[in-house]
């Protein structure tokens, strides 16, 4: 056993006892070590962990360590430990999204580049945690950029033409083609309707992309963002054939792969209207390419035009919706016209929030409560005051009992009034308690709002569409580009500073379901609740959001980088660790390779011996690197500092050796790329611990104290020959 002899600083310190006064009296008793000291005294022999690895028996083996960026710039004590004790270190927030990507989407890695210049100081690998993740990510940027367009109010549906053509004249300066295309014009009478002319377009064979034979449409102004325009135009094709268009600033500079969708010609003339709104991808263009290359065949173009809103959008009722229409002819008692919906959840003593929409055919007030039906008794949110135009209102009030009825009180008001996007929902909480709050699903029978002569559902575009106008949300493809260019930019920006020193990465982090499905990939689909850092990628990039890093990660990294998908969980005994293994396989089959898998391990002392050794053996399996990413122990049970028992820590011991010990029996030393102790330190109970807080789960306690867990570890990598 590789310990510090203490014998001959023992026997110094005796002589410097006895040397330092002129007589010595003996006492006639023996005083006795306690066997606590004893026994801290043994484990303070142990020297550093890094000197137990074997590095002949283990030269890739990597021995880590997490901890905070501050810790290690900061170069106190943790500094010291971490480089005395360990070769590679993880950083457990400080390379993850929500860290480094600012509110406006850039990039703050400064504070990462100090730290990959501290590391370099001590030869101190770096491995890369995290790349793509649910958690620990600029949640409010990443909403923004997929966020609905909201288009101004007001104006009215009045149309300007922007492009009119109907090709009687041989060049008007609006259209283009390239040069794989041979144009012409019919003859007059075999245009649309058998008027005039036609445009005439002949590809003669079919190309290797379709964007190879393309058919410019040139406008001006440019669109903006927000607007909305419609595009009309007869088209027809000597065989049957289907195309998309994409948008252009100006012919041959692509900006966005989608501009009016696509459409299928046949030989016979047809009118084709499509309707658009202007995302930010397609802003600033000026042209309309039609992909043409992939049919080898003749195509005729005919009275073709653009045209697009005012500027003070549709203001009409396409895109408001429906409300609610309450209905009163005669001013009563507040209470005699009621509109109520019956709710659950409402606790006593908590704040709650009403926000609504509402108008009414006149000015005047109604009011909202918050209500017992045992005994009628309720507290009140409070009146509004109506206009004649939809106003939005945000109400709060703490209730002073149990309520279960949410109620609209008009029987003051003798008009119509319109109530739309209406929510109730707990000071913090994002759930809304109240449902069909925006009304387009009917209104129900009594008990969730009540349908009768003067409550109802309003006509078709009589509901609120927005402060002053509609509101657009972008398709799911729209958001799946916006957000894989979102994703890339990240992963660029943090490679392009680390590549040079960071040759092993976490590129995919937690992508598995825990329940039902552990086959599945996890979704915030149905989640009542997101933290304010929760973003799931995949519920937008779909199943390949793996491949999809994973191909950024090799693009701008290294060749040679080891790139890895980690879990929690997977010692569980069940589906999970197969599960994984199964998404890995998927992975793979779409063209990339995962060098290795990460297994978490956060578990303790209760944790099933037989399970860790299954997961163990299922890793091994599959012939990919495997590193115990996250390795921490609790006493179970969710056990603090102050209720640790001596019994309690040998057993966390006796844990943490064995994990270590099966990993190097199970594991082929040619798969054996690391182990990382996530919490060196045992957890503080303190609002400033955010994991597993107040357990003693470290090798030190959080006086940098050595625990038996440090002799148990020492020992398991010493044994390993």
């Amino acid at each position: 056993m590789n310990r510090v002899n203490k014998r001959i600083g023992y026997s110094l310190l005796a002589g410097v006892l006895l040397s330092s006064c002129a007589k010595h009296e003996m006492l006639d008793y023996l005083a006795g070590k306690p066997e606590s000291v004893i026994a801290q005294e043994d484990i303070n022999s142990y020297a550093p962990l890094m000197s137990y690895i074997d590095r002949n028996a283990h030269p890739n083996f990597k021995w880590g360590v997490a901890l905070n960026m501050d810790d290690y710039l900061n170069r106190g004590v943790m500094y010291r430990l971490v480089n005395r004790n360990f070769e590679e270190m993880v950083m457990g927030y400080e390379m993850k999204h929500s860290s480094i990507v600012q509110a406006d989407g850039s990039l703050n890695l400064s504070k990462l580049e100090r730290l990959i210049t501290a590391a370099k100081e001590n030869n101190m690998a770096l491995f890369g945690h995290t790349l793509t993740w649910h958690s620990g990510q600029n949640a409010t940027y990443l909403n923004s950029l997929i966020a609905p367009i909201k288009l101004p109010g007001g104006g009215g549906p009045t149309w300007d033409i922007v492009t009119s053509n109907d090709f009687e004249s041989s060049d008007n300066g609006n259209y283009e083609y390239n040069t794989n295309a041979v144009v012409s014009f019919t003859a007059n009478g075999q245009g649309a309707n058998g008027e005039g002319r036609a445009l005439k377009l002949e590809n003669e064979s079919v190309r290797t992309n379709d964007w190879d034979v393309q058919f410019f449409i040139k406008f001006s102004p440019v669109v903006k963002a927000g607007e909305r325009y419609t595009l009309s135009i007869d088209m027809k094709s000597d065989a049957a054939a289907t195309f998309g268009t994409q948008a252009h600033l100006v012919p041959y500079s692509y900006k966005h792969y989608e501009f009016f969708g696509s459409f299928s010609t046949t030989p016979t003339w047809a009118t084709f209207t499509k309707e658009i709104i202007i995302t930010p991808e397609m802003a600033d263009c000026s042209t309309i390419a039609f992909n043409l290359g992939k049919h080898a065949t003749t195509f005729y173009f005919d009275n073709l035009k653009l045209t697009k809103y005012n500027e003070e959008g549709t203001g009409g009722s396409s895109e408001a919706g429906y409300a609610l229409k309450l209905t009163n002819p005669t001013v009563v008692n507040a209470w005699e016209a009621q509109t109520v919906h019956d709710l659950t959840g409402i606790e006593n003593n908590t704040e709650y929030i009403l926000k609504v929409a509402a108008k009414g055919s006149k000015a005047g007030n109604i009011s909202f409560d918050l209500q017992s039906t045992a005994d009628y008794q309720g507290n009140g949110f409070g009146a509004i005051a109506l206009t004649t135009d939809y106003k939005e209102y945000e109400l709060k009030l703490t209730t002073t009992a149990l309520r279960n009825r949410f109620i609209i009180n008009h029987g003051q008001y003798n008009g119509t009034a319109l109530i739309d996007h209406i929510s109730l929902t707990k000071a913090g909480s994002n759930t809304n308690l109240l449902s069909n709050g925006d009304f387009e699903n009917g209104i129900s029978p009594w008990g969730g709002w009540g349908n009768s002569s003067t409550r109802s559902q309003s006509a078709k575009g009589e509901g609120y569409g927005g402060p002053g106008g509609s509101i657009i949300e972008k398709t799911p493809e729209e958001k799946k580009s916006i957000l894989t260019e979102a994703l890339e930019t990240f992963i660029a920006g943090m490679l392009s500073v680390t590549k040079d020193y960071v040759k092993a990465w976490d590129v995919v982090n937690e992508p598995m379901s825990d329940w039902p499905d552990q086959y599945a990939l996890k979704t915030g689909v149905g989640k009542a609740e997101l933290a304010e850092d929760e973003f799931y990628w995949q519920d937008y990039l779909g199943k390949d959001y793996a491949v999809q890093a994973i191909q950024f990660a090799r693009q701008y990294g290294n060749p040679a980088d080891i790139l890895f998908i980690n879990d929690y969980g997977l010692e569980g005994g069940g589906n999970k660790c197969k599960g994984l293994i199964a998404y890995v396989d998927y992975v793979e089959s779409q063209g990339v390779t995962v060098d290795g898998i990460g297994t978490q391990m956060h578990i303790d002392i209760k944790t099933n011996k037989d399970n860790i050794i299954n997961m163990y053996e299922l890793l091994a399996a599959t012939g990919k690197l495997i590193k115990v990413s996250e390795l921490d122990i609790g006493l179970g049970d969710g056990i603090k500092t102050p209720n640790a028992t001596a019994e309690m820590y040998q057993k966390q011991a006796e844990m943490y050796k064995f994990v270590i010990e099966k990993y190097f029996e199970i594991i082929p030393k040619a798969q054996q790329y690391g182990i990382t102790v996530w919490s060196p330190l045992d957890s503080p109970d303190n609002q400033y611990s955010f994991w597993r807080r107040g357990e003693p789960i470290g090798l030190w306690t959080e006086s940098f104290v050595r625990k038996p867990a440090y002799q148990a570890v020492a020992e398991a990598l010493e044994k390993q020959k």
